[in-house]
């Protein structure tokens, strides 16, 4: 595409988003309304505004990555970041709400004609993009430190596996009556061309039939045409069944001409965007240098003329000379804010007054605690009725993203909406634009530097003329050193600082030593995309029935992207966005949990610390050397972050009783001072800890849960996601094995009904062996070659489906949700009760009503 389509998606993207905030900030007249409480129509304005806006964020995830205006890319920048972290603000409004992590939007995607593909939520390619140097020089860096500690895992050369006798005897026994068998076959093919020579020697073989050439020629045409009409018909079917999706397409070796084209064309922008973007940032140092040089002189006379202007102005108005704004309150630059002197003089005044009832108000709270502890206790009385007169209903909290969405679609209207961009064929930077926006910036250091010259004169000015106020003046200069005391002392309270127990270390020596602990390990190269799931198609349907659908492995991908990729790779999101310090990721073996941690590793480039109790056996004993591993892993984790501190198994940290297998592991080392090191993250560090568990019923919920405050929970894949992972599996990831069309993939994915991710892998991979691979050109693949390999392995039961249901409704979400749910019930029986009533049904009959239905409900 051309820089020209880019750019009208970028202004039909700002056109969707300007419809957007006009919903967001309606009219004064509406804003008076009172909140919302029907929960239906909050969640269905919630859930619209998240689906435009994930289409905004797609639209301009794009647009960014192949926009090459490095002006123009600034801009789509500051929007994509607010789009983003209103889409988690959403989100998080929508769990609040609902109080579950999974929700649908089967109803919304029919009415704004959209498929279930456009809500996936694309991870941003700037993530890698713009750290590839970083991440080059970290993988050096442990490259080089494994080979030095000799933890390089090297390719066995020849693999010996060791054998009892009988099995020895066996295999040689094969492999004579083999030999045996192709000695056999060999004679009886011998004997059996010797007997057609013998016949032809005797003339006792059948004479050839002899035909005119056009019966030949007949002949000929007829067998052609027969089987040129059969191969023509075979492909036609094929054809169809592939575009109907019921079979796979055919295997293409390597990328087709157009991909490869659309590789070259997005390969060449890259360039441009670097080529562009060096020149732009060398532009900027060279133009404010100029302008510097050039309007900087001009400026401070414009500057000290002014400001002398306004001396003289401020004493003939008020008949004294005025004080001269401090550096906090903007010094001169709030004197030309477009106001009267006698208007600044009057700010000042009355700062000044503020700044006095301020310290009058301190004294009289010394003086009195008591009586305004009683007044308090008070006024926090009717606060409380107050907020229970609000909290009736539900409004949006304040976002903390809509700031930088208006700032950058303000600035696009200003400067990018109309302006004639036809004749900048190379897209580079505009140097007017750069030379205004530097001139704002020379402008206010000159400004900083006349401030201080001008307050010296204000200063002469004032011991020359009023001599007299100038001494009185000086006596709030031992107010200010009394603030500064009391500052100091007010410090000595605060709680003090956390040793620093490697101060004498530098980084790269605790980098060396977790990864030659096996703390600090090397993530796989995974993607998000290669966690296969379908979307889930009758969600919305389920709920609306009573019915609590399971979210399918499309939900789960989605939700680690929000939860764990968006915030972790962009520093504005993570400061701003909900905080989620912590995430459990919980459900049977099998169903990803582990790829889904090194997922994202591999898309955000973040390091990734091992901490699993399995992992931690034997390493850096006693108590002291817990601490100082805990001290090491976050050190290095806030200094290279993004950081992922994984802890697999992770309900055996937290085990109630532990084993008599595991004492010696110690499992539960971490429990105490897990919460205590989640506590001291802060907004601006970028550190994630990821539990995975596969029996988190195990646990001690309470302490649990404290630490772990988002858990997914990972289902077993249903139908849709079954049938989509066979073809995924059988086409690519089984190591090449193609499903044909003979193949019925439906009746494998309908067998397969409780199986995971991890037991259908190991069984394509059992069936798919390089021999069997070798044979599919001649021999087709059969669904009945995939069941012995899935009868040896144990399904996902429905007691631990069950189990794991029971242990999330234990959960605090969970809990939340069960009791929403029983006001809503006793709410619309007290309703029923008053329409019993009303209609002559006394309370007896009420009762009996509650008691069957209470009792059909049990059956």
């Amino acid at each position: 595409m051309s820089h020209s389509s880019y750019a009208r998606m970028w202004a039909s993207c700002q056109g969707e988003l300007e419809d957007l905030l006009v919903d967001e900030f309606p009219p004064a007249a509406a804003t008076l309304l009172r909140p919302q409480k029907d929960r239906g129509q909050i969640f269905q304005s919630l859930a619209t505004s998240y689906v435009k806006y994930l289409q905004i964020y797609r639209c301009l995830e794009d647009v960014y990555d192949h926009i090459v205006h490095p002006q123009k890319r600034r801009v789509v920048r500051c929007v994509l970041d607010g789009a983003m972290g209103r889409l988690l603000e959403l989100k998080n409004e929508m769990v609040e709400l609902e109080l579950s992590e999974f929700h649908f939007f089967d109803d919304i995607l029919q009415d704004l004609k959209l498929t279930p593909g456009d809500l996936e939520i694309p991870i941003p390619r700037w993530y890698l993009r713009e750290r590839t140097q970083v991440l080059r020089d970290r993988e050096k860096m442990l490259s080089h430190i494994l080979v030095k500690g000799g933890l390089v895992e090297q390719e066995p050369i020849s693999s010996v596996r060791t054998m009892c006798l009988e099995e020895a005897v066996r295999i040689l026994q094969v492999c004579e009556r083999a030999r045996q068998g192709r000695l056999r076959a060999k004679f009886m093919t011998e004997i059996q061309r010797a007997a057609r020579e013998a016949l032809v020697g005797t003339g006792r073989h059948t004479p050839p039939v002899t035909m005119t050439p056009d019966q030949a020629a007949t002949r000929i045409q007829k067998v052609w045409l027969g089987y040129s009409q059969r191969r023509r018909t075979k492909t036609e079917r094929l054809e169809e069944l592939i575009f109907l999706g019921m079979a796979p397409a055919e295997d293409q070796h390597g990328p087709s001409s157009a991909e490869l084209q659309a590789q070259q064309a997005d390969a060449s922008r890259r360039l441009v965007q670097d080529r562009n973007e060096a020149e732009y940032q060398r532009a900027l140092v060279n133009i404010k240098e100029s302008v510097r040089v050039v309007d900087g002189p001009d400026m401070k006379e414009t500057l000290q003329e002014q400001i002398r202007q306004w001396f003289i102005e401020c004493r003939d108005a008020t008949g004294k000379f005025p004080d001269f704004p401090n550096t906090e309150d903007g010094g001169s630059a709030s004197i030309f804010a477009q106001k009267t002197p006698e208007q600044v003089a009057a700010e000042l005044l009355a700062k000044e007054d503020e700044r006095e009832k301020k310290k009058k108000k301190s004294q009289a709270k010394k003086a009195g605690k008591g009586d305004q502890k009683k007044k308090g206790k008070s006024k926090g009385k009717k606060g409380k009725e107050d907020v229970e007169e609000e909290e009736k209903g539900w409004k949006m909290t304040q976002s903390r993203f809509l700031p930088t969405v208006m700032e950058g679609s303000k600035i696009y209207k200003d400067v990018w909406q109309g302006r004639d961009d036809s004749q900048n064929f190379l897209q580079r930077f505009d140097a007017q634009l750069v030379r205004e926006e530097k001139r704002e910036e020379v402008e206010d250091e000159v400004r900083v530097q006349v401030d201080e010259l001008m307050r010296q004169e204000l200063k002469n000015l004032k011991l020359a003329v009023d001599r007299d106020k100038g001494k009185k003046k000086k006596k709030p200069k031992k107010g200010i050193k009394k603030k500064k005391k009391k500052s100091k002392k007010t410090s000595k309270r605060k709680k003090k600082k956390e040793k620093d127990l490697t101060a004498d270390r530098s980084l790269e020596s605790l980098y060396e030593e977790l990864v030659l602990e096996g703390i600090l390990i090397r993530p796989m190269n995974i993607k998000l995309s290669d966690y296969i799931g379908e979307y889930n198609y009758l969600g919305t349907t389920l709920r609306q029935v009573g019915i609590e659908p399971m979210p399918s492995l499309s939900d789960v991908r989605q939700l680690v992207a929000l939860y764990a990729i968006l915030p972790l790779g962009s520093r504005c999101i993570h400061e701003k966005a909900p905080l989620v310090k912590s995430l459990l990721l919980a459900g049977p073996s099998g169903v990803g949990k582990k790829m889904l941690v090194h997922a994202i590793c591999t898309e955000t480039g973040a390091n990734l610390f091992n901490l699993s109790p399995g992992n931690l056996a034997g390493k850096f004993p006693g108590r002291s050397g817990l601490h100082y591993l805990l001290h090491m892993v976050f050190k290095v984790a806030r200094q290279l972050q993004p950081s992922v501190i994984w802890i697999g198994d992770a309900e055996k940290t937290f085990y109630k009783k532990v084993p008599k297998t595991e004492k010696e592991m110690e499992p539960k080392r971490l429990k105490k001072d897990l919460a205590k090191v989640l506590k001291g993250l802060k907004p601006e560090d970028r550190v994630l800890l990821v539990g995975t568990s596969r029996r988190p019923f195990d646990a001690d919920l309470k302490p649990f849960c404290k630490v772990y405050r988002k858990i997914l929970l990972i289902p077993r894949p249903d139908y849709a996601s079954r049938l989509v992972l066979w073809r995924e599996l059988l086409h690519s990831g089984g190591g090449g094995g193609q499903a044909g069309p003979g193949l019925d993939l439906s009746s494998l994915a309908k067998v397969t009904d409780g199986y995971t991710p991890g037991h259908i892998l190991r069984a394509v991979r059992w069936v798919l062996s390089p021999r069997r691979l070798s044979q599919l050109p001649s021999r087709a693949l059969a669904a009945s070659e995939f069941i012995p390999p899935l009868a040896r392995q144990d399904p996902v039961f429905k007691e631990e489906e069950e189990a794991f249901k029971m242990w999330y409704s234990r959960t605090p979400l969970g809990r939340r949700k069960a009791r929403a749910a029983k006001t809503i019930e006793e709410a619309a029986e007290l309703k029923k009760g008053k329409d019993g009533k009303s209609k002559g049904m006394t309370k007896t009959d009420v009762k009996k009503k509650k008691k069957k239905n209470i009792k059909s409900k049990k059956k």
